[in-house]
Formats: structure tokens, sequence, C-alpha cells
């Protein structure tokens, strides 16, 4: 499940981060892109050491 999640926000965050750039209707978060990206790392962190 945790693995799921690391994913789901993993390919979240590569269209926030190149979404804009190839398909203009997605708007640019740079915030929010920042936090999915603090999210990911702290998961997969507790994944690790789990």
């Amino acid at each position: 499940m945790l693995e799921l999640l690391i994913v789901v926000l993993l390919v979240l965050w590569l269209l926030g981060y190149f979404g804009p750039r190839r398909i203009p209707r997605i708007p640019q978060t740079g915030k929010l892109i920042h936090i999915l990206l603090v999210i990911i790392l702290v998961l997969i962190v507790i994944r690790v050491l789990s």
C-alpha cells in the first residue's frame, strides 16, 4: 500500500513538474510540487527503515 502511495505521489510530482512545459493547460504550482517531493522522500525513508 505504501509503495502505491509513493508511486502515485511521484507521478503527480512529475506531471506537475513536466506537465506545464508539454501541456500548457496544466497550471504551474511550484509550492505544491515541493511539498509532494518532501512527502515522497519521507515515505521512502519510512519504507526503507521498516
